[in-house]
């Protein structure tokens, strides 16, 4: 009995339970479904409200576009109309001023008229008077123009006799003063690439070692070696090598020839230096004095003075751009005589006043001012004449000139100071103008490579064959030859060769 009411306890419980359950399942699917019914409508509502925001937005945008468009077309017919306009004016214009040339074409044509008729006018009264003529002088007009015409004839010859003795009369007057001007022009005016004086001497030495000597026990040896020539010792890395340094290079042939004695020697210490440097000093002296003596010989004007003579021999160690000036006082010397003698002037003169005239530069190095200046101060002082101290400060134009032989010094030395191949060119200078040769030449169309030779005078171009033929091929060499005149200074002449090559290959297999 328990056990049935258990079981049926137990059963009501089940059925219960089964009753809740489904009860409670329903509210909740009832829940979820009232959950999703408010969910889409609120999707719905606001899917609504996001469409007519759309439209409202589309319908702005139509409106805006609508507007814009309204503005252009009113920009455009506002453009059009002014177009409109100054075409309406242009015509108005083209037909004034066609109006205008067709009343002048009338006016031309009238004028031709007038002026027709007064040709034929004078026609018909040149006639007449022709024959007015033929009646009083009872000859005809072509036997009046005939003899008319030989007295004109005659009288030309004789004008023209005349006028060509006159011309050739004056021409022989003014040919030779001319030419002679020319050329003197034309020599003052030549100019040439200079290089730098050379203020160092080099001594190559036996060994390394005798660096270690050179200098001395706490550089004592090149201390003293440098206070007694006055020069400057480089002593560096270079091998073998010692570099003396200093302006004046009658001190730098001092130190030069001192420094070789002492390495023969092998004796290197202070006494010993002061007395090679003594004897050199004394031989570089006495090779100075005989350089000044051959240089009076060679340019024929003896009877200087001694110390003249020596200042002269000074000029055997220095150099001017590169160029050795005691050469170049010799030459302008001899110069000055060839154009005093040309020109009828003093020639012995025009001797003395080349060969001094950069005498100046012997002490220039001890003595303050240009060197024109302080020549013509030793060229008074020792009462040489007034023609030679004028010639000598004037050469370079810082005084005016006293005398005819004044020019012709300053001449002499222009024609023995940039004649080609006088003076020196630095390396950098002479490559630049190599370079240059080779950019004139390989800025024209066709050519394919170009070579400088010989020093810059010969240019060698070689050229494409399909593009430049043998008549192009010297109208290229004179177009290259006049860019090169134009744009470069050089000394002498360039040669220009372009070659033109035509070759045929082929392959046996």
């Amino acid at each position: 009995m328990e056990i049935a009411l258990a079981a049926t306890g137990i059963v009501a419980a089940l059925l219960l339970g089964a009753t809740v359950g489904f009860v409670s399942r329903a509210h909740f699917a009832n829940q979820a479904i009232s959950s999703a019914q408010e969910k889409s409508a609120r999707i719905v509502a606001e899917a609504r409200t996001q469409q007519k925001e759309l439209i409202l937005a589309a319908k702005d945008e139509k409106m805006k576009l609508q507007r814009e468009a309204e503005d252009e077309a009113r920009a455009k017919r506002a453009e059009l109309s002014g177009l409109e306009s100054r075409l309406i004016a242009r015509d108005e214009q083209l037909d004034m001023r066609s109006d205008m040339l067709e009343q002048r074409d009338r006016k031309l044509l009238d004028r031709e008229r007038e002026l027709e008729t007064s040709r034929t006018e004078l026609a018909r009264a040149q006639m007449e008077h022709v024959a007015a003529l033929e009646r009083v002088s009872s000859m005809s007009a072509e036997e009046a123009k005939a003899e008319l015409l030989v007295a004109v004839r005659e009288e030309a010859d004789r004008d023209a006799v005349r006028l060509s003795k006159s011309i050739e009369r004056a021409a022989r007057e003014e040919a030779e003063e001319r030419a002679r001007e020319i050329v003197i022009t034309t020599m003052q005016r030549i100019a040439a690439d200079h290089t730098a004086e050379h203020t160092v001497s080099t001594v190559h030495l036996p060994n390394d070692e005798m660096k270690g000597r050179i200098i001395g026990r706490e550089g004592r040896n090149i201390r003293a070696l440098e206070q007694a020539t006055g020069v400057d010792l480089i002593i560096d890395d270079t091998p073998e090598t010692v570099v003396i340094s200093a302006f004046d290079p009658v001190r730098r042939e001092v130190a030069r020839i001192a420094l070789t004695k002492l390495m023969q020697d092998g004796r290197i210490h202070p006494g010993r230096i002061e007395e090679v440097v003594a004897k050199a000093r004394a031989e570089v002296d006495l090779v100075m004095r005989q350089a000044g003596e051959q240089a009076i010989y060679d340019a024929g004007v003896p009877g200087l003075p001694s110390e003249i003579v020596k200042l002269l021999g000074r000029l055997k160690y220095r150099t001017s751009y590169g160029q050795n000036v005691l050469v170049h006082s010799v030459e302008t010397s001899r110069l000055a005589a060839i154009i005093a003698a040309e020109m009828g002037a003093d020639v012995q003169v025009a001797k003395v006043g080349g060969l001094l005239h950069d005498i100046g530069k012997a002490i220039d190095h001890e003595t303050e001012g240009p060197h024109a200046q302080i020549g013509a101060q030793i060229a008074a002082r020792h009462n040489l004449s007034p023609k030679v101290v004028n010639a000598i400060a004037a050469h370079h134009q810082e005084v005016e000139y006293g005398s005819t032989e004044a020019p012709i010094v300053q001449v002499a030395d222009a024609i023995s100071a940039s004649r080609p191949g006088a003076r020196g060119e630095s390396v950098e200078t002479y490559i630049r103008r190599l370079e240059d040769l080779q950019a004139i030449a390989e800025s024209f169309e066709g050519v394919e490579k170009s070579f400088a030779v010989q020093a810059g005078r010969e240019v060698r171009i070689l050229v494409r064959p399909e593009q430049i033929d043998d008549v192009t091929a010297t109208r290229l060499a004179r177009d290259v030859v006049k860019k090169i005149e134009a744009s470069l200074t050089y000394p002498g002449q360039i040669k220009v060769t372009v070659i033109r090559e035509t070759r045929a290959v082929e392959y046996a297999k």
